[in-house]
């Protein structure tokens, strides 16, 4: 028989979710329900690096994933969820030096490079498959038997058919650059990844003296934070356009900005005089002795070198001294003036950090250990003005943390620059979500962005397919493994990584030999290229086809200068158009403190901590409410009530199961449309509300603000249905007989529970699976999982605005008669005899009309009456109160007699005079006749004794206090119910299981007026016998209880 089924009582999620993950692998769940959709969805999954295990805010990014794909697979939608792991790269270099105890790129090489790579890629495998087992020990459903890996020949093949396409667009090229550079990774960094990584460093910086050929105790005076570049000094930049000065202090004269002079000089102690002012024009082509230049004697055969030069983009006044120390060997901005100038790019620095033998004194030696030599340098020569501590944001590796260095290096690149144009174009079709997240944060990094190096000066990763010939330097780029067997016979069995790779060998059309270039690809062009490597582009069309450009991605805010940006570069490289159509961005995972989360902080909370405690569903439901583009907080404390909403969410559906599965109720027999005529309007209500929340989650969730939905679906979920509709229909489910009423309650509670059970699906894929197989898998045509059914769609026509408006008005109304009761200290549970509800609101009116019966029900009154204001006002009792801090200066030693006087007037007959414009007066001893200003009184309202009242948003309510004997035995019989229910509770009684019951009355009013109300009592407590007496009780456990102030013993047993 098609019936609805039963849940246990209580929610135990680790019991509730190991059982899920049983029943999905028994009955291939996840596989049926990815290949039941039909339209295409193309989800790209960006890849996570498999060295570190997950913490909460890598979950949450995959949850935030999750819940999409089962949100579009319930909308019919065919997804494509391959998941991606990015499995190349120093991050994986570093993790496999630590494990094996080398530091250096010689002990590398010592090692083999062989050896090493083999260690890299066992251990990408080996964290591949602990990160995909974290993963989907969170309930992701992704592809995981099938995963894109960056290792694999086909994906590094079609990284190579973009560098291929690259090289015949005329993209590609090879150039000296000023690069980020570790010395300890001995490896050039990308713009975008020398961003990732700044800490406050506290240095010494110096101000030092450049002496001015042909002039006796004259200097130029510069500021510099890195002391170590200056051996490679070639020139000082100033600003054509500021006012420079030449300033006599202590018998030399120094040259600098004239706004700076005050600063400089401030801390010195010294006085200074002003000689000349002039614009920095003037100082064009002044020439200056290198201050290091017995130190380094490749100084002086630089050519064109130490002279003034001018710029006025570099050149600012808000440090230093207005005259820029220029090294174009390091620093872009110092590179592009030298190109202008023709200066010499002189760098004597090697791939260690280490100065070359160029850099004289000092070679061999780390450049930034040198400093301090240097410093001490300038002070002996008498060139060290005078030094500073200063703090300042350095750039360090994202890596291995060591602080970077700019230094010229020959670096293959894309020429990003030349594509800038296109790129933004491409941007505006895009989809952004938050859309300042694309149109101002990612639009400003394309219209900043600068080319792009490729090459990495290391072992683990893609290598570049480039050949250069030994003969003529000529380059040549191959585009797969094929491409590279025919035109290098004999090769064999090719393994496109290092060393093998390396070994070989083309034949130039100059008759040369080409060797391959000894780099490999940045990281981040490998997962940029994932949108179409994943698919097997170019070799698998059919696949690229149907599914390319993807529609949708995902991934944290600094991905706009990484992952999001990278795919853009290299689809619009390779086919001029944007790989994805929608980027949904979400923000960083801190802690509590509002710090990011890291070991050495001691502050990573992990999700195995959180499911061990609460489960995996509390932690889904947790971070999927949290706006997702802002940063995620986390604190136990809310995670705590995530823990007992969801409780409150299964006692629900407790409630509904127990007493539908007790009467075995079908849903399919009995449906909306066919209980339609015995629906109450409270169960309208619920639909109405039911459908809105349908139509708003599904907006939602289809505009990626799962956070809006969870917040709807929570809302409605505690306050409509566990906290409303389910105390307005209980008493109907305590029907013992197949009534209409209560199959129209059930009717109303089954559909509504099913379809929010769909749409909280994404979000808590185990309890509502579980919920699913327990309360519905069971009737007629449904599905074997909830995650296989449709989504639902809303019905419109059964939405009602009006019966939604009504219903506030009705809650708000019985909130406050709960409010009037605690102020008369009267019981929710002791009836009332009448409620009048004071309004001039017609449709206020209306609502309470309608809906009397639920007033009645839920605030326990017996009678609600509407009544006017004017109504109102004659039923109270109005009181002048005389103002004295507005009599007392008025009327002064005479103010006590108008008070007097005022206090006896009629209130309510001067309240209406007020009303009415009209002048109130008064007759007083010794002043005579004095007209009562407004002002002059206060005005208390007092109701007959027997009535109490309470404002609220649509009136007020009055209640009458009276309480008659047949009142007081209704609440003495409902006390005595609660405490039998709770004696049942204790006894863990089943809700179709009978007892009988004695209670002892303290009196023989009170077992008269229990006895009155025996009949309910039996009923409500499913009490076969039910005995009332002044005895005491002859069976079971006797329990004493206070009510009102009495003693009542009762005892029930099971029968």
């Amino acid at each position: 028989m098609s019936r609805i089924g039963k849940i246990p009582k209580d929610y135990k999620s680790k019991q509730v979710e190991e059982e899920v993950f049983a029943y999905w692998r028994e009955k291939g769940i996840e596989e049926k329900a990815r290949q039941a959709g039909q339209e295409k969805f193309y989800f790209l999954d960006g890849p996570p690096y498999v060295t570190n295990p997950i913490h909460v805010g890598t979950a949450w990014n995959k949850i935030l994933k999750d819940a999409y794909i089962r949100f579009y697979r319930m909308n019919g939608f065919r997804v494509r969820d391959q998941p991606g792991f990015d499995m190349h790269g120093l991050p994986i270099e570093v993790m496999v030096e630590k494990k094996i105890g080398i530091k250096s790129k010689k002990e590398i090489e010592t090692m083999g490079i062989e050896n090493f790579i083999k260690a890299c890629k066992s251990f990408a495998l080996e964290n591949l498959q602990i990160a995909t087992r974290q993963f989907k020990n969170l309930g992701v459903w992704m592809d995981w038997n099938s995963p894109y890996r960056t290792l694999d020949d086909y994906y590094i093949e079609s990284v190579w058919a973009m560098l291929k396409r690259a090289d015949e667009r005329g993209l590609l090229g090879k150039g000296k650059k000023v690069v980020h550079w570790c010395p300890r990774c001995e490896t050039v960094l990308a713009g975008y990844e020398a961003t990732d990584e700044y800490r406050e460093l506290e240095e010494e910086s110096i101000y030092v003296k450049f002496k001015v050929e042909g002039k006796e105790n004259e200097y130029i005076l510069i500021w510099t934070t890195t002391p170590w570049t200056l051996p490679a000094n070639a020139a000082v930049m100033v600003h054509p356009d500021f006012m420079y000065v030449r300033a006599r202090s202590g018998g030399e004269t120094y040259i600098l900005a004239e706004a700076r002079l005050d600063h400089v000089f401030s801390d010195t102690g010294r006085e200074y005089e002003v000689l000349e002012k002039f614009p920095g024009s003037y100082m064009r082509g002044l020439r200056y002795r290198a201050p290091l230049l017995e130190e380094v004697p490749e100084q002086s055969k630089l050519s064109p070198a130490h002279f003034v030069v001018l710029s006025d983009q570099f050149v600012t006044l808000e440090e230093g001294t207005g005259c820029v120390h220029t090294a174009p060997g390091h620093g872009e901005e110092d590179h592009a003036v030298g190109e202008e100038y023709g200066l010499p790019d002189f760098c004597p620095v090697d791939e260690r950090g280490r100065f070359t033998n160029e850099a004289g004194k000092y070679a061999g030696k780390s450049v930034r250990e040198t400093n301090g030599e240097i410093i001490e340098d300038l002070k002996s020569k008498g060139l060290l003005f005078k030094t500073e501590r200063t703090r300042h944001r350095y750039p360090h590796c994202w890596r291995c943390k060591t602080p970077l260095i700019l230094r010229t290096a020959s670096q293959w690149f894309i020429k990003v620059t030349e594509l800038k144009e296109r790129l933004l174009e491409e941007n505006e079709k895009v989809e952004w979500i938050p859309e300042w997240a694309g149109k101002a944060r990612f639009g400003n990094w394309i219209k900043n962005a600068k080319d792009w190096v490729i090459s990495r000066q290391r072992y683990w990763g893609i290598p570049l397919p480039i050949w250069v010939c030994d003969s003529c330097g000529k380059h040549r780029v191959i585009g797969s493994i094929e491409e590279l067997r025919e035109s290098a016979p004999g090769s064999g069995e090719i393994e496109l990584h290092r060393p093998w790779v390396d070994r070989i060998k083309l034949r130039c059309g100059c008759g040369g030999e080409m060797q391959r270039v000894p780099d490999v690809a940045d990281v981040w062009m490998d997962s940029g290229s994932a949108s179409f490597a994943c698919l097997g582009y170019p070799k698998r069309q059919e696949g690229f086809e149907r599914w390319w450009p993807a529609d949708l991605i995902l991934e944290g805010q600094d991905q706009t200068r990484g992952w999001f940006y990278t795919l853009m570069v290299c689809s619009v490289v390779l086919f001029n158009e944007a790989p994805y159509r929608r980027v949904l961005m979400h923000g960083f995972t801190t802690a509590q403190d509002g710090r990011a989360m890291h070991k050495s902080l001691g502050n990573v909370v992990f999700p195995e901590e959180v499911i061990e405690k609460f489960g995996r569903d509390t932690l889904r439901w947790y971070e999927l409410g949290c706006t997702t583009w802002e940063d995620l907080r986390f604190t136990w404390k809310s995670i705590e009530e995530t823990a007992r909403f969801l409780n409150i969410l299964w006692s629900t559906y407790y409630f509904a199961s127990l007493y539908m599965s007790l009467d075995n109720f079908d849903p399919g027999k009995h449906t909306i449309g066919s209980v339609e005529k015995d629906l109450r309007l409270e169960d309208r209500w619920i639909i109405s509300k039911l459908e809105g929340l349908i139509k708003r989650v599904t907006e939602a969730m289809a505009g990626c603000r799962v956070f809006d939905a969870v917040r709807e679906l929570e809302e409605f979920m505690r306050d409509d249905v566990s906290r409303w509709y389910i105390k307005l229909i209980r008493r109907r489910t305590w029907t013992e007989e197949e009534d209409p009423d209560k199959l129209a309650a059930y009717a109303t509670l089954s559909h509504v529970l099913l379809n929010y059970l769909k749409l909280i699906a994404p979000i808590v894929p185990f309890m509502s699976e579980d919920i699913y197989r327990n309360v519905f898998a069971g009737l007629e045509g449904m599905p074997e999982s909830v995650h296989m059914l449709k989504w639902p769609t809303p019905s419109e026509e059964r939405i009602d605005p009006k019966l939604e408006e009504e219903m506030k008005v009705v809650k708000e109304v019985i909130e406050a008669s709960f409010s009037t009761r605690q102020a008369a200290r009267i019981k929710t549970r002791m009836p009332l005899l009448r409620m009048k509800v004071v309004t001039d609101s017609e449709s206020v009116k209306a609502a309470i009309e309608r809906m009397k019966g639920v007033i009645e029900d839920q605030a326990n009154v017996k009678e609600v009456e509407v009544i006017t204001p004017e109504e109102g006002w004659r039923m109270k009792d109005v009181i002048l109160i005389p103002n004295r801090s507005i009599l007392g200066p008025v009327f002064r030693e005479k103010s006590g007699r108008v008070a007097d006087a005022i206090s006896k007037l009629n209130g309510k007959g001067a309240m209406d005079s007020f009303a009415r414009g009209e002048a109130v007066w008064v007759e007083v001893d010794g002043v005579g006749r004095v007209e009562v200003k407004r002002e002059y009184v206060n005005v208390q309202e007092r109701l007959p004794e027997n009535y109490r009242s309470e404002k609220c948003k649509y009136g007020e309510i009055f209640i009458d206090t009276t309480r008659s004997d047949e009142l007081l035995a209704e609440g003495l019989a409902r006390d005595v119910v609660r405490r039998i229910q709770e004696m049942r509770k204790r006894a863990d009684l089943n809700v179709d299981d009978y007892i009988k019951a004695f209670v002892t009355a303290p009196s023989e009013d009170a077992r008269r007026a229990l006895e009155s109300r025996a009949t309910q009592i039996a009923g409500e407590v499913r009490a076969k016998e039910l005995r009332i007496s002044l005895q005491e009780p002859d069976f079971g456990t006797p329990e004493a209880w206070e009510i009102e102030g009495e003693k009542y013993t009762i005892s029930i047993e099971k029968i």
